[in-house]
């Protein structure tokens, strides 16, 4: 990769179960508060589990005319309000004057593809399901939306990597930007939670069933944990050419300082491998010419899932050796926001790099053989952190590791 130029972040936004903007995340992320609920609608759907992360939907009347709303789907919402917050933290003015590219991580569009079939199958003439389906249901409808909404001109495209697909779109645009082929870049993650959005997962049997207890049901590396609680929202940053930004006078608020990928071998889609996990790590460190000994902190990719825990777990104890950095899952709070993670984690990362604190892993109780061996959170702490490690894991094997840096 061309290191000529350095990648900063400009600006931040999120829309999630922790809160609608970054004040009430930030206060959420200090309290460790829980934004886990139930939805008795995905009982009556035929989910075998009601859990999930709370996330508000938001109003765009009076904020967009009626034919912008139409064409949006529910996690191209959740994108808007998370990209509006980030550009006007970065003092860009819509529409926007200057080119920026618009790179998401999205794998999925389920409720517009459940609709047209509904459609289908009551009328059978396509035409009943109106113009604006189309829009709503690609893997892309999130960068088309926002490049369209915001006046962007820079390159435009979305990410598919499960559930790593954010946190590769934001190694991606720090690339691109380093290499000189973009200043600035909108880029993140979405995830919508309607009934139809994760009902393939539920049938995995990875959803916790901890539902007499929704805040407790998520439990990142706790020797009890059962599944994963799912969620959603969005979350957004403008990443930034580092002399672009300092000639604009922009606040940086952190910087993108390395990315590393990598494909696990675990034999089945759906199996993590620690060697696999351990390179991605390995790689994000190399690629900004640090050691572990320079991380302050992981946001793990941590689920609640007894295998993907113990994998990452034995990963970061291997990868660290004798070094032990602050390790936690916001997931813990959170639940699993899917496509998004890799961007929300980086937010809520950078809120605690900015805010000098740690947000804790809750409902950890007891260690395994695994986590034991991790310096592991369990209430705030309050500490400058300047070096963060961000890991997100996704089926296939698919990898993906940041580390982001205090300016």
């Amino acid at each position: 990769m061309n290191h000529n130029h350095r990648v900063v972040v400009t600006g931040i936004g999120i829309w999630s179960c922790l809160g609608k903007n970054i004040q009430e995340v930030e206060a959420s992320l200090r309290m460790g508060r829980s934004g886990i609920g139930t939805d008795e609608a995905r009982l009556a759907y035929g989910y075998r589990c009601a859990l999930m992360g709370i996330v508000e939907r938001p109003s765009l009347k009076g904020l967009l005319d009626r034919r912008q709303r139409a064409a949006m789907s529910e996690q191209a919402e959740y994108a808007y309000m998370a990209s509006r917050e980030a550009l006007d933290m970065a003092g860009l003015q819509v529409p926007l004057t200057t080119d920026v590219a618009c790179i998401f991580g999205n794998d999925a569009s389920a409720k517009a593809i459940v609709e047209a079939h509904e459609v289908m199958r009551q009328t059978g003439d396509s035409s009943a399901m109106g113009a604006n389906n189309v829009f709503q249901a690609m893997n892309s409808t999130v960068t088309m939306n926002l490049s369209s909404l915001f006046g962007l001109r820079g390159t435009s495209f979305t990410l598919s990597g499960a559930c790593a697909s954010s946190s590769h779109a934001i190694g991606i645009s720090a690339m691109m930007i380093r290499q000189g082929m973009e200043r600035m870049v909108l880029c993140g993650g979405a995830q919508e939670v309607n009934q139809y959005a994760m009902s393939s997962f539920d049938a995995l049997g990875v959803f916790s069933s901890r539902t007499g207890e929704p805040h407790a049901a998520s439990r990142p590396f706790d020797r009890d944990r059962d599944g994963l609680v799912p969620s959603g929202g969005a979350a957004a940053l403008v990443l930034e050419d580092y002399d672009h930004a300092v000639a604009r006078g922009a606040t940086i608020l952190a910087e993108i300082a390395g990315y590393g990928t990598s494909t696990s071998v675990g034999g089945r889609l759906s199996a993590p491998d620690n060697s696999g996990i351990m390179l991605a790590m390995q790689r994000a460190l190399d690629d900004a010419g640090l050691s572990p000994a320079d991380v302050d902190y992981v946001n793990a990719h941590a689920t609640s899932t007894p295998q993907g825990d113990a994998e990452e777990a034995d990963a970061i104890a291997r990868l660290m050796g004798e070094h032990a950095p602050w390790v936690s899952s916001t997931k813990s709070m959170t639940g699993h926001e899917c496509w998004m993670a890799g961007a929300s984690e980086t937010v809520y990362s950078i809120l605690m790099m900015q805010g000098g604190f740690i947000a804790p892993n809750i409902n950890l109780v007891n260690t395994d053989e695994h986590s034991s061996r991790l310096r592991l959170v369990r209430q705030t702490v309050e500490e400058r952190i300047d070096t963060v490690m961000s890991n997100s894991f996704g089926f296939g094997g698919t990898n993906s590791a940041l580390i982001i840096r205090k300016l």
